[in-house]
């Protein structure tokens, strides 16, 4: 044991030291840097292509908003202000004046309405935008007018949104891109350019300040206001060994480590040249998802089998640990807010129903075909699900293959509608920020659209679109509240997918970083300062 915990500790100090030979003398020479560890690695680098967190984090670096969310909630100007006309039916939004593409280009209106169509073709909220929408068109090179086929309430709040698949802008000849096909370019308008000569695809990632960038005279709220950038580059290291990356960050490093540890978070909390704070205060969702295309999962009664046999608390035991940063949660739209209701979910909240699960299994059909389920190991908020819930399933008396790869690889595959003995799947399991999934529209996940613009898993459901349509269209707050629980029911009795619970997950950071903001899709890194 002994011999294990040196050769331990000297891989540990070899890794560093090999960190330290890499990036060391870049950032010297490049001036204030912060080296910061993320999340994930980062590999798929458009962030229309995936709602891959990584990527939408590598999108705030790069790319603007038209309008942006405030902290409180409230729709900002960020590249354009607007106006609504009398009749609900036009908006009009106004480019500010000086904005560039990182190539030196103005930024145009057409290149704000290709950004909008491309978005609007894949995001939940732009696909329903869209279906509201009659026309979207540049009437001049710093006006969008967008005008509706009947009034809608949620325009802004959709173009406007801070997570999952943004509404960046983006140059035309890149906006013009098919939405499953991936830009060739990282051109935004952003307080950030990206260094394509520095990315290696899971290893690093290097961002230089934009110093053509204007920002906005507003403080800095979330996502809305001045992105006012204090460095001079930011890198994001790729450090898959938890405990290599919370040495460098006790010995200074790496600045940043976005996701430490649950376990390891009281020997940082004791460290006292650093900081430990929830900066997503909302949290995130947790859930597991079927493949509704091949079998076992296209029979809806394999389905109820495997629901039965999950348990959000050994999930979230797993997963966090210390219940002061999780709570069981069977609410599709989150707990504590104006759409949360336990309705379908009875069997869920009570922990599962092990016997339950092996009579309606073995009532189903099920002919023994094995669960491929997709397990990263390399994302520390992503390991413990499909560990916990393939032993569910198997006491339940599913086979199980769970196949071990890293979360980009997840990203990938999961996109793929080949059947699992081709290189599918079927369960994979990922989070959603909570201000993602708060509502019927904004849940990528509820949707039943099928192959034909459906998330992942491709849930096909007549039922559950047409409550959206009257959830869109509800004259009063009561009246949304009823069809979204008519959406959960019939979500769970489907089994569109399996929320597995709520957590927080803290983010460390040394003392010598000021100005680190919070919200619901941080971390960001304009407003923070580093001291020397």
């Amino acid at each position: 044991m002994l011999h294990n915990t040196r050769w331990k500790h000297r891989t540990i100090a070899a890794a560093l030291s090999a960190f330290a030979l890499a990036f060391a003398p870049q950032a010297m020479a490049a001036g204030k840097t912060i080296t910061a560890v993320m999340h994930s690695d980062l590999r798929v680098i458009d962030p229309i292509l995936t709602t891959a967190y990584i990527t939408r984090d590598h999108g705030y670096m790069i790319y603007d908003t038209l309008i942006a969310t405030d902290s409180n909630f409230k729709i900002q100007p960020q590249m354009a202000d607007w106006k609504i006309s009398d009749d609900k039916l036009t908006y009009t939004f106004t480019l500010r004046d000086g904005l560039k593409w990182h190539d030196g280009t103005p930024v145009t209106a057409e290149d704000c309405v290709a950004s909008l169509k491309r978005w609007g073709k894949v995001d939940g909220m732009g696909q329903k935008l869209m279906d509201f929408t009659a026309s979207i068109e540049a009437t001049d090179p710093k006006t969008i007018t967008l005008k509706l086929k009947e009034p809608y309430g949620l325009v802004l709040d959709s173009i406007g949104k801070p997570s999952s698949r943004v509404a960046f802008m983006m140059p035309k000849r890149l906006a013009e891109t098919p939405p499953d096909k991936a830009i060739p370019e990282q051109i935004g308008s952003g307080p950030f350019k990206f260094v394509q000569a520095e990315f290696q695809p899971g290893v690093k990632a290097v961002y230089e300040k934009n110093k053509d960038y204007v920002p906005r005279k507003e403080p800095a709220s979330w996502t809305a206001g001045g992105k006012v950038v204090k460095v001079d580059r930011v890198e994001w290291i790729t450090m898959p060994d938890a405990q290599t990356a919370i040495n460098a960050l006790q010995s200074g490093d790496i600045d940043f480590m976005e996701n430490p540890s649950f376990e390891m978070l009281p020997i940082l909390e004791g460290d006292k040249s650093l900081k430990i704070e929830t900066l997503n205060k909302f949290g995130f969702q947790t859930l597991g998802r079927m493949n509704f295309l091949y079998p076992p999962f296209d029979n809806v009664k394999v389905r109820r089998a495997a629901l039965l046999a999950m348990k959000q608390k050994d999930v979230l035991d797993a997963l966090v640990g210390n219940d002061k940063y999780f709570k069981t949660c069977v609410a599709f739209f989150i707990c504590d807010t104006p759409f949360a209701t336990d309705v379908g979910g009875e069997t869920l909240s009570k922990g599962g129903d092990k016997a339950a699960a092996k009579k309606a299994l073995a009532e189903s059909g099920y002919d023994g075909t094995p669960i491929v389920i997709m397990a990263p190991g390399d994302v520390t908020t992503l390991k413990a699900q499909p560990i916990v819930v393939a032993q569910q399933l198997r006491d339940a008396g599913f086979k199980v293959d769970v196949q071990a790869t890293d979360w980009q690889t997840v990203v990938t595959r999961r996109a793929s509608q080949k059947s699992p003995k081709e290189g599918g799947w079927n369960m994979f399991f990922t989070n959603w920020v909570s201000a993602d999934v708060s509502n019927p529209i904004a849940n990528l996940s509820i949707g039943g659209q099928g192959k034909n613009g459906g998330w992942f898993g491709w849930a096909e459901d007549a039922k559950i679109e047409q409550l959206k349509e009257a959830f869109v269209r509800a004259p009063s707050l009561d009246e949304q509240k009823k069809i979204a629980a008519d959406i959960q029911k019939e979500a769970y009795d489907q089994v569109i997918y399996v929320p597995l619970g709520q957590y927080q997950a803290p983010s460390a950071w040394r003392k010598s970083l000021s100005g680190v903001i919070d919200g619901p899709a941080t971390p960001v890194f304009w407003n923070i300062d580093k001291s020397e």
